[in-house]
């Protein structure tokens, strides 16, 4: 078990006496992808002009919250070590299973045996249910989980507000597990894809993947946050430029469509409060009871792009650290362009980009 981390005291000045900025920070999921939004925390971490309040996240972005904010409780230096710790046990256990190349394939750099053996448990995964490849339930990123963070003193001396996400299988609702409520099988829950694993059984309910319902889900952070301000850490492009044409590119834009669905209805309903409030359409008594969102996005489509949904099981180092530096990158870029706009105005056009 990891060892508890010690309290340490709130957000300090930067050098040039001014508070960091006070933000929300919502982080899609996207299996091994997510090692992208781990460069962006990373980042951000490093800058140090950002303080993050609440964390809503989904699948491996419940995976990244619970370490980010674990770690926080020794300060940022702490949550940066957190979550690379984090990333090389997901990288140590997946080499574990991973599918080696064999001596001729290693000779002259050829690439064979994966590709043919991922194409056929994908086919395998459609006529096989978990239950029955995996009667077992072994599930490897539990395990790294639970040596890397300590539940119970995240639940007693977190300083970041946490909304996982995961799907009721039972109603179809999506349920969000704050802070009180985040235990391992939560996270575990959130990222429950059902052609791998076991639903998660939690107080006698049954729960899939957060992305069915929410990728992730925003609006705990407008009622249970004092920040108005949401910064969106996107894996899953909302865009693509060409038409998917293989079997396998069709499946992962449909697979990419799905898991933003439940994320542009909440943008919707964003846009229209926005308008609501912008074009005087609410009385002054009820305007004061009301948050303006102050809507932010680190897009990954350039970032990403070029990489199959396989690559989302990827677990080698070389290819997490690419992504982690891919994300801080971004995040850079994205500082250096946006940092102003923070607890001012959206830095991105909700109705064009969303709508």
């Amino acid at each position: 078990m990891a060892t508890k981390p010690k309290k340490t005291s709130a957000a300090v000045a930067d050098s040039s006496g001014k508070l960091p900025k006070k933000v929300n920070i919502a982080l899609q999921g996207g299996g091994a992808h997510g090692a992208f939004s781990w460069g962006v925390l990373d980042k951000f971490l490093e800058d140090g002009r950002i303080e993050i309040e609440g964390i809503s996240g989904c699948s491996a972005g419940s995976m990244n919250a619970v370490v980010y904010a674990y770690g926080y409780m020794n300060g940022p230096d702490g949550a940066r070590q957190a979550l690379e710790n984090f990333w090389k046990g997901i990288s140590d256990a997946g080499q574990r299973f991973a599918i080696k190349a064999n001596p001729f394939e290693a000779m002259f750099g050829l690439n064979l045996t994966k590709p043919l053996l991922d194409s056929t448990m994908r086919m395998v995964g459609k006529m096989i249910s978990p239950y029955q490849s995996n009667p077992g339930n072994v599930n490897p990123l539990l395990t790294v989980l639970e040596a890397q963070v300590d539940f119970e003193a995240l639940r007693a001396h977190a300083k970041t507000k946490l909304f996982l996400s995961a799907t009721n299988v039972r109603t179809g609702k999506v349920k969000v597990f704050p802070n009180e409520e985040v235990t391992s099988a939560a996270v575990m829950a959130s990222a429950c894809l059902p052609e791998l694993f076991h639903a998660v059984e939690i107080d006698g309910e049954f729960y899939w993947d957060g992305g069915y319902m929410g990728n992730p889900v925003l609006y705990p952070l407008f009622y249970r946050t004092d920040s108005r301000d949401v910064i969106i850490i996107h894996v899953n492009p909302i865009e693509r430029d060409a038409p998917p044409k293989t079997p396998a590119e069709i499946s992962n834009r449909l697979n990419e469509i799905t898991f933003n669905s439940a994320l542009m209805k909440e943008m919707r309903a964003i846009g229209f409060v926005q308008k609501l409030m912008d074009e005087g359409w609410i009385k002054d008594e009820y305007m004061e009871k009301m948050k303006y969102v102050l809507i932010h996005s680190v897009r990954s489509e350039e970032a990403l792009a070029g990489l199959t949904a396989e690559s989302k099981m990827e677990s080698s180092w070389e290819f997490l650290t690419d992504l982690r530096d891919r994300g801080r990158v971004y995040a850079e870029k994205w500082l250096a362009e946006n940092f102003d706009a923070i607890n001012h105005r959206s830095s991105v056009d909700v109705q064009n980009v969303f709508l």
